[in-house]
Formats: structure tokens, sequence, C-alpha cells
């Protein structure tokens, strides 16, 4: 019985001292968002990385598919955004989304490129309050001229993207 007892009690002291963790310790998401400049659906050497551009972390429940959680960022001259979320999201499916860019010629979001997973909870031995999301694009109203020549590098021609 005092085997159960203790168990008991290092289980509650546990989830307590877990809890206690993450007051004072948001979660920092890092992430960039980018023009794919050649229309080709992934970065190149031709990618221009955008600067205040709007980006938002959405947590939505596993079940009901309701939003939970909702943060927006903007992203810097580098085209890089910091966004502090400031509760645990085990519960909870959370990415990244591409709100607007700030370049209006380079304004529809890539298909499958417009959102990024991130795992937002402490409970599952990530020690790092740091989370890193794939980089967002955005596709160019019209591919450079120059894409051709760079889509050569990856043996790439118009008639394979």
């Amino acid at each position: 019985m005092a085997r159960l007892v203790a168990f008991v009690v290092l289980c509650l002291l546990s989830v307590s001292l877990a809890t206690a963790t993450f007051v004072g310790n948001p979660f920092l998401v890092k992430g960039k968002t980018y023009c794919d400049t050649c229309r080709c659906g992934f970065e190149t050497p031709a990618t221009k990385y955008l600067a205040g551009s709007k980006v938002r972390v959405e947590c939505r429940h596993r079940d009901s598919n309701k939003i939970t959680y909702s943060v927006d960022g903007v992203t810097n001259s580098q085209g890089e955004y910091n966004i502090l979320v400031n509760r645990d999201c085990g519960n909870d499916v959370c990415d990244v989304v591409l709100v607007e860019s700030a370049d209006k010629k380079c304004g529809v979001p890539n298909a499958g490129r417009d959102r990024a997973r991130v795992v937002l909870t402490r409970n599952n031995g990530m020690i790092s309050d740091v989370r890193y999301a794939n980089n967002m694009g955005f596709l160019s109203n019209e591919p450079l001229s120059a894409c051709t020549q760079i889509l050569q590098q990856y043996a790439l021609t118009e008639d394979q993207y």
C-alpha cells in the first residue's frame, strides 16, 4: 500500500513540476518566408526572402478542429519571424500559416509550402523552448527570366515542374 501511495504522490509531483516549468518559459517559434521567384515550388538561388510578411501560429483541437490558440507575427528584413507562444498546446495540432505577403508581385501562397507544422508541448522529450518551422513561400506573379538557367542546374525543364 505504501508503494502505491508513493507512486501516486510521485506522479502528481511530476505533473505539477511540468506545469510549473512552463510558467515564464514561452515557446519561441522561428522560421522564414520567401518569394518563389521561379515558381518552381522550392527555394533556389533566385529566392527572395520577404520582409514585412504576416504569418500566424494557429492551433486546433485534435478532435473538433476548432481554433484553440492563435498569435500573429511579422517577418524582419531577412524574412525571418520569431513568435512567442505563451502556452503548452499538447492537445492541439499547431501550424504556422502564411497570412499576407508584403510584396504584391509575390502574393499567392504556394500550396504545400503555405503552412508548417510545429510541436508546441513539453510532453515529448524536447527540452528546448525554440521550435523551428519549415520555410514557407509565396509564388511570384511572373517567373524571372534567369529561372530557365537556374532550373537547368537542377536538371529540370519547364515540362517537369
